[in-house]
């Protein structure tokens, strides 16, 4: 299997040095300057979204909130990219590569806004469950006229997140476990896809609950973990900024020759980690019953830099404040582990290695819900549903076994095909993005509450929702 390794890595690098540097990079700050630098001017009005209740319908019901849409997307944001990826980035890029991850957060939160305000303007309401869903799939084939384009991005993601990417949260998972308590992988993945299998079967409702509290207690716990670490190394905390500062651009001696590398690794690992720009996060934002489009669009943004600028830079300083990544043959979570044992004791392994099964567990069901998403857009299959649920939890047991590198190839790999897929998508509505985003301010400059209506933006082309008969009471 070494020449598929070798293939894999090679592909990736042409895409990463090329294709994508200049596809993800451009877009992001096209996007940034024709919003006028909106991920920065409104960052404010991120966190006071965020606390919106969701809004009652004519028959009472309430939809799914802002927060727990938010949540559904951090579940898949928030996991093993932040823990075993920023390590990865490190062992393989240098310390260089946390400030290209950095420049990813901070251009693509502009891509992340838009293709989220997109994914609720052009949302569909399921029959069966009064739910919303949508996301790039559906922007495609709504708002481009392009079903083909929907289905090849359909297909793909459904792929990336429901097989792969559920490979890597299981790998790290079952090697964190293995580092600390001795376990057999082989179990480990037993027990992950009977869980999984339990969770996924359970439907949206179950996925949400799950994740809203799950996520914010996983995140705390582990920022906690992080803080006590920096608390305890306080005086170095100048030097690792200025290491990856100087490490990213060839001026530290011991990094002088990685500059591409610290930057290609930075792109990739940024990109697993905080999904600015592959389309992801859409179909958790489409989810999110808000009075307007932007108001998803602002709090995914938000999302962005919670990810890479707060949980992926308490990684880094985790790795850094210690020697681990100077001798150490760890390239994945088993380095982040070192690195915390060496800071902390052996019981922080451990500690970690509990926090990452539910990083990466409640990843593996944020990404089912991709996929489940995905496929309802091809076609309501019950039969094509229990398929894929299938899978998911046949690839949670394959990735509790595999190879690192060959999971983490492959994920590069696919990631790379949405992202590019998602981007060309974006950049095109471009156009009905602008009006929809200039409606949202021009209300907050009136003073209101924003709300949106169909009808105020023109060549919107199929829409199903914002129609003026589908009022939210208290909102509108």
């Amino acid at each position: 299997m070494d020449w598929f390794g070798n293939i894999l890595g090679e592909v990736n690098t042409i895409l990463y040095s090329y294709v994508l540097i200049i596809l993800l990079v451009g877009t992001g700050i096209f996007l940034t300057v024709k919003t006028k630098f909106i991920q920065f001017r409104l960052i404010g009005e991120m966190f006071k979204l965020i606390t919106e209740s969701a809004p009652t319908d004519k028959s009472g019901k309430k939809g799914i909130s802002s927060f727990q849409a938010f949540t559904i997307s951090a579940a898949s944001r928030i996991g093993t990219g932040n823990i075993a990826g920023v390590a990865t980035a490190i062992a393989l890029g240098g310390p260089g590569a946390i400030f290209w991850m950095w420049m990813i957060a901070l251009i693509g939160a502009a891509s992340a806004l838009i293709e989220s305000t997109l994914a609720q303007v052009y949302k569909v309401k399921d029959k069966s469950t009064g739910l919303f869903r949508g996301g790039p799939a559906y922007y495609m084939e709504k708002g481009l006229n392009k079903r083909w384009m929907g289905i090849l991005f359909a297909v793909v993601i459904t792929i990336t997140y429901g097989f792969i990417f559920n490979s890597v949260q299981a790998n790290t998972i079952s090697i964190a476990f293995e580092e600390s308590f001795g376990a057999n992988r082989f179990v480990v993945g037993l027990v992950l896809a009977a869980l999984t299998g339990i969770i996924v079967f359970g439907g949206l409702k179950r996925i949400v609950s799950f994740t809203q509290i799950v996520v914010p207690v996983m995140a705390i716990l582990y920022i906690i973990i992080a803080l006590i670490v920096v608390f305890l190394n306080i005086s170095e905390i100048p030097n690792v900024f200025l290491l990856i500062i100087k490490s990213a651009f060839g001026l530290e001696e011991a990094f002088a020759g990685m500059i591409g590398a610290a930057i290609m690794n930075g792109i990739k690992r940024g990109l697993f980690s905080n999904e600015a720009g592959i389309g992801s996060a859409p179909n958790a934002a489409a989810t999110a019953a808000v009075s307007h489009p932007v108001k998803q669009g602002l709090i995914q943004a938000l999302g962005v830099f919670i990810d890479t600028l707060v949980v992926c830079t308490a990684t880094a300083a985790i790795v850094l404040l210690g020697d681990a990544y100077l001798q150490s043959d760890a390239t994945s979570v088993n380095l982040t582990q070192a690195s915390l044992v060496g800071s902390l004791g052996d019981w922080a392994g451990s500690f970690l290695a509990i926090i990452v099964f539910m990083f990466a567990f409640s990843t593996v069901i944020g990404n089912y819900y991709y996929g489940e998403s995905n496929i309802s857009f091809i076609k309501d299959s019950k039969t094509g549903l229990l398929v894929f649920r299938i899978f998911v939890v046949l690839f949670v047991m394959f990735g509790s076994i595999a190879k690192v590198q060959v999971v983490w190839d492959l994920a590069d790999l696919f990631m790379a095909f949405m992202a590019i897929i998602n981007l060309i998508a974006i950049l095109q509505l471009w156009k009905v993005a602008k009006p929809v985003i200039n409606d949202y301010l021009t209300q907050r400059k009136q003073g209101k509450d924003p709300v949106f209506y169909k009808k105020n933006v023109p060549n919107l082309g199929e829409v199903e929702c914002w129609g003026e008969d589908e009022e939210i009471e208290g909102k509108r």
